[in-house]
């Protein structure tokens, strides 16, 4: 982050999709980060908006409608109640949670898309698009998948491989087929209106390239160097759906905005809502002010996978309409696992914030302690029941809790819990320690290290276990009750430093410790000074955090269990729709054996592909097989197969693939091998 000190902030989370609940990841990824850096501003006294709300919009609304048999209105409503409470109940600090189906959102949005059209931004064209026949209607993004062409993911969508994160046009996949029939679309003519990215190519490698190098954290920059490196192409800000933001044109009836022009302008329309709410001008948060000085720093809080909207496509609409400050900082974080898998919300798979906060109501600083301990900043990073249980119980409890409620039992049963003189901290080399933690506290915010950070905070506690143990005032205070009380006196002031260094990681934990202190006010700033009076009365000691038993730690393992056993009974619900019928002929066309794999090795400059040699009972055949994700090439050296060998020749990677092993893929992606239970011969034929 930059040195420049801005007059005002507005900080932005991640719109969530109002189509299914939180879990972990979204916390790790966009809000909890975004949480913990508002609270430090605000204890710097900074004016600052923190804005976020459901993103109800899109195709992902109308799936998950048509899933469930009822209206995308009756699943936004359910969803924008749910997320709202559990944001609520964890204690996630924004100014505002809004909706983008509010009217006020509506109204900007195609004040925006006016904005641009007016100012001949846009390029319309017909295009060919998919158009799924059986339903009769074009075909959303979201409503296309596909192979990625990147990484070879079956599942990708027609505008991103949420795998590799690579950004798509539906045009881009490799056997497209409709989520709607299942069948594969016919392109048809349709109109739209296009934003024209490589016309702002140039504009974007000097703000973005140039001008965010030594700035923005490294897996952000390069994915986006890797966009602008493939060269930018013009993007559809309209959709043929149902649902969503009517584009304010005459000659676009029944089109919609795209959501992806619409999602990011809920930032601005929230912060309207804000405004108006609260007596405040809206535009000194979003619009260029007259001098550049007082413009307001805009930072976006999101997940690796909305990178390229936040750093290309919504700057380019905020550039093109020329009235709007552009993104600070957008300090993406990766994506984090759970128990040595992905997240998944089709198989259920994920810790759930509203499930955690009725297990555990009373242990959301636990969980924000551990999610910003393990925070995947610059790569991936996993969840693990029993690290969350270990860095509860041995650091939590073991060193934070413990020195605290060591340092109050002890005031209380030598001086009745009541100071005696007014008093600083006297102990210069513990004064010099602890000012350098709120300067690393800081230094590690400003470059977004959360990790760093709230390792600093726990150091401080480290501190003042090890004074208290070195200086054993439960010895001294015989021979001398005065050097004791000094003692533990400083240990007071360690434990309101750790209430207020703490208050943006854990905040009702900071707010138990300046109760048990007494103090007068919930929040201290950081550049107040501590200083207890004389004879002031500290309140009785009270455990800040309990133990994470192994009986609870077994339980939320058996529901993992347990979900991956339903999602796996209930996977023909998710299976993909039948293909359409082929004929007989068409079927006997196709030549399938059995074949050995003689051997195997990766291919260079990949990850998911390997070179195989198959023994075919005719000839031993090169096949290129996208596989390698989930084997290893000694360990299938020997497999037994069943192989398309008729299929026709095709060069991969500079080496020409003579066949497709045939696989079977499960709901999350993963492969086995499709082959015979007994050994055959190679060369059997498949029928």
């Amino acid at each position: 982050m930059t040195d420049k000190n801005y007059k005002r902030y507005t900080i932005t989370s991640a719109l969530p999709y109002a189509n299914g609940p939180l879990h972990i990841g979204h916390l790790a990824g966009a809000y909890l980060p975004a949480d913990i850096y508002v609270r430090h501003l605000r204890l710097q006294k900074k004016d600052v908006v923190y804005v976020c709300g459901s993103d109800e919009h899109g195709a992902a609304i109308t799936i998950k409608a048509k899933k469930e048999g009822t209206t995308p209105q009756a699943i936004i409503d359910q969803y924008h109640g749910q997320i709202k409470k559990s944001f609520e109940d964890f204690g996630i600090a924004f100014d505002i949670y809004h909706r983008t189906s509010s009217p006020i959102h509506h109204d900007l949005s195609k004040e925006f898309f006016l904005n641009l059209y007016e100012k001949d931004e846009f390029i319309e064209k017909f295009s060919d698009q998919y158009y799924d026949e059986e339903y009769q209607q074009f075909l959303a993004d979201r409503y296309i998948i596909g192979t990625c062409p990147n990484c070879g993911n079956d599942n990708a969508y027609g505008d991103q491989c949420e795998k590799c994160g690579t950004s798509l046009s539906p045009t881009d996949l490799v056997n497209p087929r409709s989520t709607l029939s299942g069948n594969f679309p016919v392109l048809k003519p349709t109109k739209h209106w296009y934003l024209p990215l490589d016309k702002y190519q140039p504009w974007l490698e000097e703000w973005l390239l140039e001008g965010k190098k030594a700035i923005w954290k490294t897996n952000v920059y390069g994915q986006c160097s890797s966009w602008l490196k493939q060269g930018l192409q013009p993007r559809s800000m309209t959709r043929d759906l149902d649902w969503g933001i009517d584009v304010p044109l005459m000659e676009a009836e029944g089109k919609k905005l795209y959501v992806w022009m619409d999602a990011p302008i809920g930032y601005i329309s929230a912060t309207k809502q804000w405004a108006i709410d609260h007596h405040k001008d809206w535009q000194l948060y979003w619009k260029k002010q007259e001098n550049e000085a007082d413009n307001s720093c805009l930072i976006h809080f999101i997940g690796k996978d909305n990178i390229v909207f936040h750093c290309i496509t919504f700057p380019s609409i905020l550039h093109a309409h020329g009235d709007y400050i552009l993104p600070t900082h957008v300090p993406a974080n990766e994506f984090l696992n759970l128990e040595g898998d992905k997240l998944s919300t089709s198989r259920n798979h994920a810790v759930w914030l509203h499930e955690y906060l009725e297990e555990f109501p009373s242990k959301q600083d636990e969980l924000r302690y551990v999610l910003t301990s393990i925070m995947p900043e610059t790569s991936d990073s996993e969840f693990t029941w029993k690290d969350y249980q270990a860095r509860v119980n041995n650091e939590l409890v073991a060193i934070l809790g413990n020195f605290i409620n060591r340092v109050m039992i002890l005031m209380h049963k030598y001086y009745d819990g009541k100071t005696l003189g007014a008093q600083t901290l006297k102990d210069e080399a513990v004064y010099k320690q602890i000012g350098q933690a709120y300067d690393d506290v800081e230094a590690y915010l400003k470059d977004f290290k959360f990790r760093s950070a709230i390792a600093s905070v726990m150091d401080v506690a480290r501190l003042g276990n090890r004074y208290l143990t070195e200086n054993e005032p439960w010895k001294t205070f015989k021979e001398s009750p005065e050097a004791a009380r000094e003692v533990l006196q400083n240990c007071l002031h360690i434990i309101a430093h750790l209430a207020t260094l703490s208050q943006a990681f854990l905040p009702h934990s900071s707010k138990k410790m300046f109760g048990m202190l007494n103090l007068d006010r919930e929040i201290l700033s950081y550049d107040e000074e501590i200083f207890f009076a004389d004879g002031h009365q500290l309140k009785p000691a009270t455990l800040l955090f309990e133990k994470v038993e192994d009986e609870q730690v077994e339980r939320q393992l058996a529901k993992l269990v347990a979900k991956k056993e339903e999602a796996l009974a209930n996977v023909i619900v998710e299976a993909i729709p039948a293909k359409t019928n082929v004929t007989f002929d068409d079927f006997v066309g196709l030549d399938i054996r059995t074949g050995t794999i003689l051997s195997a090795q990766k291919v260079a400059k990949t990850k998911k592909l390997l070179k195989l040699t198959v023994d075919t009972g005719i000839d031993h055949r090169t096949v290129v097989s996208g596989i390698a994700e989930f084997f290893e090439p000694e360990s299938i050296v020997g497999q037994q197969v069943s192989i398309l060998i008729n299929l026709e020749p095709r060069e991969i990677k500079g080496i020409l693939s003579q066949g497709m092993i045939l696989m079977a893929e499960n709901s999350d992606g993963k492969l086995t091998f499709v082959a015979p239970k007994e050994n055959f011969a190679a060369g059997s034929v498949i029928r």
